[in-house]
């Protein structure tokens, strides 16, 4: 948990060369909600105020708070990790896939 907290205070990317598409998909996965947090505020507020300033602040923060989680070392160990064994993956062909689901549906 102090690696969380400690984390979210600096400003440097954390082996950035390595994971990019795991680390992508996951800021912006997590961006994403706090997008939808950010909207729905926007959409349920009555003043100017409430519906510009706070959902930008919310998703500000948002973002920032997700860079952070991507870039704390453990987790992007982790991201990176994940990216690697899925090079590592044998995708099947478009008829391999075809034939394994009419299999499964079959039987």
């Amino acid at each position: 948990m102090a690696e969380l907290i400690t984390g979210m205070f600096h400003a440097s990317r954390y082996k950035r060369s390595q994971g990019k598409i795991a680390r992508q998909v996951t800021f912006a996965a997590i961006a994403l909600v706090f997008a939808v947090a950010a909207w729905n505020m926007f959409g349920m507020a009555q003043t100017d105020v409430n519906r510009y300033v706070i959902p930008s602040i919310v998703f500000a923060v948002g973002a920032w708070i997700a860079f952070r989680i991507v870039n704390i070392p453990s987790f992007a160990d982790f991201l990176i990790s994940v990216e690697a064994e899925m090079n590592k993956v044998s995708w099947p062909g478009r008829t391999e896939l075809w034939r394994a689901s009419m299999v499964v549906i079959v039987v």
